[in-house]
């Protein structure tokens, strides 16, 4: 009987002591898995690191092989001052955290794409000038800006000294600004004067010079300019070009034209420092909230009255915008069918829409946005369904949207508010600095702010397929759909592959001619590839810098 006693505390005692050891296993298993995590946890982007001045942070060390002269190309500074991302304020950082989910705010990889806009061999310093090129730009900000970088390749091709472009005063904004207003002058005159001679007005001899005013004909190329156009230096010591849009073509034309038009673009056509200390201003504010979307919500009166979309309106909303379209003369199309319009896809979405179409895609509630755009047509009311979703809405303009805090004071902008055109700049350096940039609709701003954006390094850009989203929404609205996870399953397919990843510029669409031809063709600021970025690969150790 003391046999089998001594026999169950033997046992009891083994199982106690292999008990204690499981359990101290278990105890240090825990404490490594928190202090090391598991190498397979994605890697989240960290948008609070400050970059490099270089462009897109080139490692050089990764390339140390390059010749001496081809690192001193990679690593010239392309960016402008507003374009940095200053760290975030410690109070915002943890919400900033849980809202960095790696899928939603990862950009595209870039595949090595990176910024070559260097001339070739033979390209040579301006020789002496045959005579003056006047600009009068049209259009808006991001219309003029195209304008003026093409008038800089022009100048170079008739060897012409360009005078500074006058800005558009007489578009629907009746903007008075100057071009020293929006635009730093004396970087762009310094910048391009390896290229282009630029002088800030006419030498007063001129004056009675002799003098003609052309209309450049549409998307020309090499020889139109190089003959009729430089043709015209026999007779005339001044040419004003009337029109500053769509003057150039965007492809066939010789590779150092092409990089001219990207280092004025990208390089030269700086803001004005007031407007540059402003936009990063703003953009230090939006990233105290952590990653943003800059939302370039395009539903604005000018630009509902232009394309005819009338959806969601009421009857004398619509009216008022057949109004404005009829009595604005450069506008030709008068009669538009809103329906129609809306189904093709040419239709701004509505705030509704572009709510729907965030939560889609998978952004929280706790999303900042800044809403880059003018006066909402409909004001609070159309801002309702967009603003009770994603309430971190943030503008520039206190009338904008009912804001608890506004991203600047009046006396801030007090300089800038009564000039579309510096107010559009300041949209545009926010866009610019995004984490992710989404149009509502690809007008000039979305194009050009896309372009930019592939240009230092393809960051995430979601262009909506509108004609798609469109057809998913009416389908709600009949109640065959349902938002939830379908949706949401359908419209991240569709936008897999239109985020920004880079890919060659498209051209015209097969079976057209003419004008059509040239307007079907995907715009040269839109998507500077080939044209001015290389793709650098470094095969079996050997460095070459290759265009794809």
């Amino acid at each position: 009987m003391q046999k089998c006693r001594w026999r169950a505390v033997v046992v009891l005692r083994k199982f106690l002591t292999f008990a204690i050891c499981a359990i101290t296993m278990m105890a240090l298993l825990s404490v490594h898995v928190q202090v090391f995590p598991s190498s397979r946890a994605p890697d989240l982007p960290d948008p609070y690191k400050l970059p490099t001045t270089t462009t897109q942070q080139l490692d050089v060390n990764k390339y140390s092989i390059l010749s001496t002269e081809q690192e001193q190309s990679w690593r010239r500074d392309r960016t402008h001052s507003h374009l940095s991302k200053p760290p975030l304020s410690s109070r915002k950082l943890d919400g900033a955290r849980r809202n960095s989910d790696s899928k939603l705010w990862k950009p595209p990889s870039n595949r090595d794409y990176l910024p070559c806009v260097e001339p070739g061999p033979n390209y040579t310093s301006p020789g002496e000038s045959e005579g003056y090129l006047l600009v009068h730009t049209n259009g808006g900000l991001n219309q003029m800006r195209a304008g003026i970088c093409d008038m800089v390749a022009v100048a170079r091709i008739i060897n012409a000294t360009l005078v500074v472009p006058e800005l558009d005063k007489r578009s629907f904004w009746q903007d008075t600004s100057n071009f020293s207003d929006v635009f730093d002058e004396d970087h762009f005159i310094n910048a391009l004067a390896s290229d282009v001679k630029i002088i800030k007005r006419l030498p007063k001899e001129m004056a009675n010079a002799s003098k003609i005013i052309k209309h450049f004909r549409s998307w020309s190329g090499m020889d139109y300019y190089q003959g009729e156009i430089a043709s015209m230096w026999k007779t005339y010591r001044v040419i004003r070009a009337a029109k500053s849009d769509s003057r150039l073509a965007n492809n066939n034309l010789p590779p150092n034209i092409q990089k001219l038009r990207c280092r004025a673009c990208y390089e030269a056509l700086r803001f004005a420092p007031r407007i540059e200390e402003m936009g990063k201003m703003l953009v230090e504010r939006m990233r105290s909230y952590g990653p943003y979307i800059a939302l370039h919500l395009r539903y604005e009166k000018d630009m509902l009255a232009f394309s005819g979309c009338t959806y969601g309106l009421s009857s004398a909303e619509a009216d008022e915008l057949k109004k404005i379209r009829e009595e604005t003369a450069y506008w030709k199309v008068k009669e538009i069918d809103s329906r129609e319009q809306r189904s093709k896809g040419y239709c701004p979405l509505i705030p509704k829409e572009v709510a729907m179409f965030l939560t889609a895609l998978g952004y929280p509630s706790n999303t900042p946005i800044y809403i880059a755009a003018g006066e909402i047509y409909g004001g609070d009311s159309r801002m309702a369904d967009l603003q009770s979703r994603y309430p971190i809405l943030k503008s520039k303009l206190s009338s904008l949207i009912t804001l608890q805090e506004k991203l600047a004071s009046v006396e801030e902008l007090e300089p800038f508010i009564n000039h579309a055109s510096q107010m559009a700049a300041l949209d545009y350096i926010v866009s610019i600095e995004s984490d992710v940039f989404i149009p509502s609709y690809s007008g000039n701003m979305a194009r050009a702010v896309e372009g930019h954006r592939r240009f230092l390094g393809h960051r995430k850009t979601i262009s909506p397929d509108r004609k798609q989203l469109v057809h998913l929404f009416d389908k709600i609205d009949r109640g065959k759909l349902k938002e939830g996870e379908s949706l949401s399953t359908k419209i991240i397919e569709i936008h897999k592959r239109r985020q920004g990843s880079p890919r060659r510029r498209k051209g015209p669409i097969s079976g057209t001619k003419g004008m059509e031809r040239f307007r079907s063709e995907e715009a040269f600021y839109v998507n500077p590839l080939p044209d001015c970025l290389c793709q650098r690969h470094s095969p079996n150790s050997n460095i070459s810098l290759m265009i794809k």
